[in-house]
């Protein structure tokens, strides 16, 4: 297991620290700011335009912000998410209890979700409000049973290629795509030239938005 240690990035939420590899969890410039642009504003809001009730799968759930933020634009918009995520190096207690991305949302309940998340064994499953049901599976992409036709939408946050280059090639992204559901979205901050190649082989087709501060473009790749 490598070391984690918390650090605090442009906008004032924090991320974790991989010094091994001199490695983040998360932008610099600002935690929050690239979750929601990358994740909320290119994936979630997108698919709800079409959809009231979304199923989510998430590639690395890391820290927990996404699913966090995530929950947050449920509440505030009614809508249902079934939310799964793999993460195969979950985060000890005293890891949880150094983070403060609770505390940037308005709430105890924000609080409650977000250790409640943290807390639940590999594979429970349970309703952490009326609109957001999850489940964390503590395992490799490699190794996990995803149903087919299953996904209304796939956050992609693994590490970079150069240290995950396992869930960033065609036997990934092949899993991936068969995972989704026609018309479903899969996002990620990479936009590098041997992702998108890996990704179209898969059969999806792909869109660049303009990436969060630090980053020029990000990926979006579509199931038709």
């Amino acid at each position: 297991m490598l070391k984690r240690v918390v650090k605090t990035t442009g906008d004032g939420s924090q991320t974790l620290y991989l010094p091994e590899w001199e490695e983040h969890y998360h932008s610099v410039y600002g935690a929050f700011a690239e979750s929601r642009h990358v994740f909320i504003q290119q994936g979630l809001e997108r698919v709800t335009k079409r959809l009231s009730k979304i199923r989510i799968l998430e590639v690395g759930f890391g820290t927990g912000l996404n699913a966090l933020l995530s929950l947050d634009f449920a509440l505030k918009n009614g809508i249902h998410l079934s939310y799964c995520a793999l993460e195969p190096f979950p985060l000890s207690d005293e890891e949880v209890a150094k983070l403060s991305h609770p505390d940037k949302l308005p709430g105890e309940d924000y609080r409650h979700a977000f250790h409640r998340m943290h807390q639940m064994q590999s594979g429970q499953k349970e309703l952490i409000t009326p609109y957001f049901a999850f489940v964390n599976w503590h395992h490799r992409l490699e190794d996990a049973i995803l149903d087919s036709d299953c996904y209304d939408l796939v956050y992609h946050d693994a590490f970079a290629p150069q240290f995950q280059p396992g869930l960033w090639d065609e036997t990934a992204f092949g899993k991936l795509f068969k995972a989704m559901r026609k018309g479903g979205l899969l996002t990620t901050y990479s936009a590098r030239g041997s992702v998108k190649r890996a990704l179209r082989a898969c059969g999806f087709s792909l869109e660049h938005p303009l990436g969060p501060t630090g980053k020029r473009e990000i990926t979006v790749a579509i199931k038709q």
